[in-house]
């Protein structure tokens, strides 16, 4: 394992897909006003944070772990959103030179109202998050700015170690994943073969047929239209249904239960690690997806893949009211902590 994460700065990993804003506004419950328009509780922020999300916390895991060079393949609006946005990720450490700054699209933005609490040494810890506001592109992506993508993925796929491709927009053809973009890096799979590709996708995970593919079981289940049960054995058959002839191996993760891999030889069920005190999902999967292109790349197999990948969710998942990330160090201290050195 410390060999496999040692290797990671001389990685080079292609991220392209949806980039999303998380704006973060930290509202202090105890200044609460009534709006005098509408009599509906006006909350008052306190802090605001920018980080970049969706395809922009793979990316910030992919800098924990330390990874040696990052390309971030994809658009953003013309606007203060798109600016914070590119910010982020120029923070993280990412290449954003291939970053299109498109006029006619806004810049895709999760608005996160949190209520926070004051501790010691004036730091705030989020206590609650509220609703989200959610601001998309609904149209369909313009087919000049889709052929720009793709000029960007092709160009820089071959450098890559690894592909890693993020579709998180629900409605379909209006992200950076469009059916084109899809078949294109479908088609850069084929040719380079020795590339790691590994896609994630919240609504079209079963359009992928060449690259390896992380569903979690609800979207493995809806890829192959089955409401299996949620047992360990029955998400083994999904995910070998899921990655029917390709050579490349495919994982689902089942939450508190860990991952299958299944490979072109079988499928293995790899145990998740206890996680102690409040936890929160956000960005798990995220870290899980960063940390398997990294060992992946690095020449790990694809059950050591899923070990680190879950060692590293163990962790992100205790960063409460933020996307988290995981460190070599802080997965290393985890397995030892766990009995396993």
């Amino acid at each position: 394992m410390r060999s496999l994460l040692a290797k990671a700065g001389d990685l080079r990993i292609v991220v392209v897909g949806d980039f999303f804003l998380d704006a973060y506004y930290d509202c202090d419950p105890r200044l609460n006003e009534p709006s005098v328009e509408t009599g509906l509780t006006a909350y008052q922020v306190v802090r605001t944070r920018r980080q970049a999300g969706a395809a922009g916390t793979v990316v910030a895991n992919l800098t924990a772990l330390g990874c040696g060079h990052i390309d971030a393949v994809s658009y953003h609006g013309d606007d203060g959103e798109g600016f914070e946005l590119r910010r982020a990720l120029d923070t993280l450490g990412a290449d954003t030179s291939h970053f299109i700054c498109a006029e006619d699209r806004v810049t895709p933005t999760y608005g996160k109202p949190c209520l926070v609490e004051q501790e010691d040494r004036g730091r705030w810890r989020v206590t609650e998050e509220l609703q989200r506001l959610d601001t998309k592109n609904r149209r369909p992506t313009p087919a000049k700015l889709q052929t720009a993508l793709i000029e960007k993925l092709q160009a820089y796929c071959q450098q890559a170690h690894a592909v890693i491709v993020v579709d998180q927009v629900r409605e379909p053809n209006c992200g950076v994943i469009t059916t084109r973009v899809r078949r294109e890096i479908e088609a850069l799979s084929k040719i380079y073969n020795t590339t790691v590709f590994i896609a994630d996708s919240r609504e079209r995970i079963g359009l992928f047929r060449h690259v390896s593919i992380k569903p979690n079981l609800a979207e493995a289940q809806k890829a192959t239209k089955t409401n299996a049960q949620r047992s360990i054995g029955a998400a083994a058959s999904l995910l070998r249904r899921l990655r029917g002839k390709r050579d490349r191996p495919c994982f689902c993760t089942l939450s508190t239960r860990g991952m299958i891999v299944s490979s072109a030889t079988a499928e293995n069920h790899v145990a998740a690690f206890p996680v102690p005190g409040p936890t929160d999902p956000v960005g798990a999967g995220d870290s899980t997806t960063a940390s398997i292109a990294c060992v992946l790349a690095a020449g790990g197999s694809a059950q050591e893949a899923a070990l680190v990948a879950n060692l590293a969710a163990s962790i992100t998942v205790q960063q409460i009211g933020t996307t988290g990330t995981a460190s070599p160090e802080q997965i290393i201290d985890r397995y030892r902590e766990l009995g396993k050195l």
